[in-house]
C-alpha cells in the first residue's frame, strides 16, 4: 500500500506532464502494442470468416514458404548488404557533414540546414518520380545529357549493374542530412571549455576533432548504430519499390525481403505468410540489438545502450 500511495503522489505531482504525454501513449498503444495480438496469425492458416481465434493452427508451416523459396537467399543477401552499406556510409557522411556544419557561420547555417534536411521529408513516392525524371529512357535528364555529348541513351531500368550504386546514393541523399543534424546537436552540446583549453595548448582543428569531438560523440554514434543494427533485416519498402519502379529486370539487385513479401502477398494473398516473415524479421532484429549491445558493453560499458 505504501508503494501504491507513493506512486499516486508521483502521478499527482507530475499530472501536467503526464497529460501532455497522453496522446503519445495512446498512439503507441494503438499502433504498436495492440497489433502484437495479430502475431498469432503467423502460426495459423488464417481465414477471414473464422477470425483470429477460429483459424486453424499450423505451427511453423508459414515460415517454410519463405525459407524454402528459391529467392530467399537472394532477398536476404540484398537486404543485409544494402543495410550494412547504408549504416556505414550514412554514419561516415553524417559525421563529416556535422563537423563541416560546426565550422559554418550562423548566417549560412540555416540555409545549409534546410537544404540538407528537406529530402528527409519527401515521401518515397515523390522520390520515385524524381528518379523517373532522371532515368526515363526517352525523356530522362540523364539520357538527355548523354545525348548532348553524342552518347547513346541507356535503358537504366533494364541495367541491373548500375542500381546498387544508385540505391546507395539515393538513400544517402535522403537520410544523411537528418542524421548529420543529430550529430551536430551532439557537437554543440559539448562543453566549449574543452576547445578553449585545447586552443591554449596550441591544438589544431584536426587535433581537436580527433581528440575531443569524435570521442565525446562516440556514445551517440553507438546508440544510433545499435538502433540501426536492429533494423538490418528490414529494408525501406518505399526505397526499393518506388525508386527502381518495381522493374523486374532489376530484381536481382533491388529485391529485398519487404518487396518480396508484398509481391507474394499480392500474388497469393496469404496474410499468414507475410505475418510470419515480419515476425521473423522482428525476432532477428531484436537478437542483433542484444548481441550488438553485449559486444559494445564488453568493449566499453559506458557506451552501451543498457
Amino acid at each position: 500500500m505504501q508503494w501504491l500511495a507513493r506512486e499516486w503522489r508521483h502521478v499527482k505531482k507530475n499530472r501536467e506532464l503526464l497529460l501532455l504525454s497522453l496522446p503519445g501513449f495512446i498512439y503507441k498503444f494503438i499502433f504498436y502494442y495492440l497489433p502484437l495480438a495479430g502475431l498469432v496469425i503467423a502460426f495459423q492458416n488464417y481465414n477471414y470468416t473464422k477470425g483470429l481465434f477460429g483459424s486453424k493452427w499450423v505451427g511453423l508451416h508459414n515460415f517454410n514458404f519463405f525459407f524454402t523459396s528459391d529467392l530467399a537467399w537472394r532477398v536476404t543477401r540484398n537486404t543485409i548488404l544494402y543495410n550494412v552499406a547504408f549504416i556505414i556510409l550514412t554514419t561516415v557522411f553524417a559525421l563529416v557533414l556535422a563537423l563541416m556544419l560546426n565550422e559554418l557561420s550562423k548566417r549560412w547555417f540555416k540555409v545549409h540546414q534546410t537544404v540538407m534536411f528537406l529530402p528527409y521529408f519527401l515521401s518515397w513516392v515523390v522520390v520515385g518520380y524524381i528518379a523517373t525524371g532522371f532515368f526515363d529512357y526517352q525523356h530522362g535528364a540523364l539520357n538527355t545529357l548523354l545525348a548532348s555529348f553524342g552518347i547513346d541513351p541507356t535503358n537504366w531500368y533494364q541495367k541491373a549493374s548500375y542500381w546498387p550504386t544508385i540505391m546507395i546514393v539515393v538513400q544517402l541523399w535522403k537520410a544523411v542530412g537528418f542524421q548529420a543534424l543529430i550529430y551536430y546537436a551532439g557537437i554543440i552540446a559539448i562543453d566549449p571549455s574543452y576547445y578553449e583549453a585545447a586552443r591554449i595548448d596550441g591544438a589544431t582543428k584536426r587535433q581537436m576533432i580527433r581528440k575531443i569531438t569524435l570521442p565525446l560523440l562516440t556514445p551517440l554514434v553507438v546508440i544510433l548504430l545499435i538502433m540501426a543494427v536492429g533494423g538490418i533485416f528490414r529494408a525501406d519498402f518505399g526505397l526499393f519499390y518506388y525508386v527502381p519502379n518495381d522493374s523486374s529486370f532489376l530484381y536481382p539487385v533491388t529485391d529485398v525481403i519487404d518487396t518480396y513479401v508484398v509481391r507474394s502477398l499480392r500474388t497469393i494473398g496469404d496474410v499468414s505468410m507475410s505475418t510470419a516473415v515480419g515476425f521473423y524479421q522482428s525476432v532477428v532484429g531484436l537478437a542483433l540489438v542484444l548481441i550488438t549491445n553485449f559486444i559494445i558493453r564488453k568493449i566499453n560499458e559506458e557506451n552501451a545502450l543498457w
